[in-house]
């Protein structure tokens, strides 16, 4: 008869057990249903996206890649290459692309994973993979030799295309770049959503609602010390909380040190004309240690700091860069060698040549 009470001493232990154990399966439960409800509602606003802003220009397809591109305007060749998180439409909304296609043949291609080029996850995109993959595409567009403009993330594109292909690219403008390796905390943040298996959870729930509350903040910062221009609205918002797009701009903000890194060692092997150009008040990149860093260890540069701007050159001051593309170019067919004199075109632009 001593069995008994043991039995239900053991039965009672297990209850209680179990009863302090609900609460707990119960909340992991509901946050399992709140991701998943939430990456559904993601999910079908990413497909709304796209039909809300459908491909403006043509595609050309390498190595099974379909790149989306805009071909605009008629003469020798300029291509704009994008920053991190946006997509052609940047470009577009500026007003440089309807500039720049008075003088020029623009080629604006969305980079992969932005805007409506794929980007398959077995690829490290690094601003040399990219390079590889604009290459291909230039020749299969029939261009063998060209101005290149990169923007921010867009400009370690430019240079990495730069440096495996000197003959293609004839001058370089760079525009708030960032090109030497500085600590940089926030990129460990940024970074998450491309972790594989937690990073695919946290871009298809969490990672579009906090983008989308972060948003005016994040303009602001890239905008300031002035206001988003009214242009700007008709950038298509929406594409850059896509879960694809998520990934694509996580990724590139991990690899931003260690792509400087890696290049950083071969900028004096540039060459050809080089036009930077910085925003004097820029909150995403210190521009002395990186644009003026730059300006001074190749003597073929011509640097301008545009005064009263951010990040967002191209958007603020969108007359200023025109005429850093019209100095490379004129440069580019007056001194082979390099930029030794401000050409006449630049006379009365609001650009300042740096010290």
């Amino acid at each position: 008869m001593s069995v008994s009470p043991t039995i239900v001493s053991a039965g009672t232990r297990s209850r209680s057990s179990d009863a302090r154990r609900l609460p707990y399966a119960l909340g992991a439960g509901a946050l399992v249903g709140l991701l998943a409800i939430s990456a559904l509602v993601n999910s079908r606003l990413a497909r709304k996206a796209e039909r809300d802003n459908p491909p403006t220009g043509k595609f050309v397809e390498v190595g099974g890649i379909r790149i989306h591109y805009v071909d605009q305007g008629e003469g020798e060749p300029l291509v704009l290459l994008h920053g991190n998180g946006t997509s052609i439409q940047d470009f577009e909304s500026s007003g440089l692309v309807r500039l720049a296609s008075k003088q020029f043949r623009v080629i604006v291609f969305d980079r992969p994973g932005f805007g409506h080029t794929a980007r398959p996850s077995g690829q490290v995109w690094t601003p040399g993979a990219q390079a590889e993959l604009f290459a291909a595409a230039l020749e299969k567009l029939g261009i063998s030799q060209t101005v290149v403009l990169g923007h921010s993330w867009g400009a370690s594109v430019a240079v990495a295309l730069a440096l495996r292909y000197p003959r293609l690219v004839e001058a370089l403008v760079l525009v708030s770049g960032y090109y030497y390796p500085t600590p940089r905390p926030d990129v460990l943040a940024l970074g998450l959503p491309a972790i594989p298996l937690l990073g695919s959870i946290i871009r298809y729930s969490i990672s579009p609602i906090v983008s989308r509350l972060m948003w005016p903040q994040v303009v602001k910062k890239l905008f300031s010390p002035q206001r988003e221009p009214a242009k700007f609205k008709q950038f298509p918002k929406e594409m850059t909380f896509r879960p694809s797009q998520v990934r694509a701009a996580a990724a590139e903000s991990a690899l931003m040190v260690p792509a400087a890194y890696s290049s950083s060692e071969r900028y004096g092997e540039l060459k050809m004309p080089l036009v930077i150009v910085a925003g004097e008040e820029d909150q995403l990149v210190d521009i002395e240690k990186q644009s003026a860093r730059l300006h001074h260890e190749l003597p073929q540069s011509a640097m301008h700091r545009i005064p009263r701007t951010g990040h967002m050159v191209h958007q603020t001051a969108t007359e200023a860069v025109m005429g850093a593309i019209n100095e490379a170019a004129q440069a580019r067919k007056s001194e082979p060698n390099g930029l030794r004199q401000p050409p006449d075109v630049l006379q009365q632009s609001p650009l300042r040549r740096a010290s």
